[in-house]
């Protein structure tokens, strides 16, 4: 079953990740910066949502916020990187357990849902209402940064249809 209530969010700005709730900076302002030797776990959707993934890998920019594209490994056409892992987006993840939290945190960002999940290392961002699921990690710096998001929402929006 997919993620049908809504998120509560707003529409998404360079400001608007400045007012994630003080917890979430004093919380990812901890942590550190990520290694080069960037390695991620390859999800493993259906083949359905394979494809999609697939078709969004052919999509992703080779540059993300000023960042050149360093897909972490294992190689796989379900991961991609920017920034030897300061971004990182896994195509056909599960559902997140959050999305079944009424209080979760939603973003907007050129017309793409995305859930927040704040953590120690960076937020956690995945879409909402898409066939499958698309997460995005972003190292501690992005905290207060929308360029990453709006950079994948095309992309996103192109290959990966709503599920409304």
């Amino acid at each position: 079953m997919r993620f049908r209530r809504p998120l509560q969010g707003r529409r998404l700005s360079g400001r608007s990740f400045a007012r994630l709730p003080a917890v979430a900076v004093l919380l990812t302002a901890a942590a550190g910066c990520s290694s080069t030797d960037t390695s991620v776990a390859v999800p493993a959707p259906s083949k359905e949502e394979a494809v999609l993934c697939r078709a969004l890998h052919k999509e992703l920019p080779t540059t993300l916020a000023d960042l050149d594209r360093s897909d972490p490994e294992p190689r796989s056409e379900l991961t991609a990187g920017w920034g030897d892992g300061a971004i990182v987006l896994r195509c056909g993840v599960p559902r997140p357990a959050g999305m079944d939290n009424a209080q979760a945190q939603g973003v907007e960002a050129n017309g793409v849902n995305w859930m927040l999940e704040e953590r120690d290392s960076g937020p956690r961002f995945t879409t909402t209402y898409r066939r499958t699921y698309v997460e995005v990690t972003m190292s501690t710096r992005y905290t207060h940064d929308s360029t990453p998001l709006a950079g994948l929402a095309e992309a996103v929006e192109k290959t990966v249809p709503s599920s409304l």
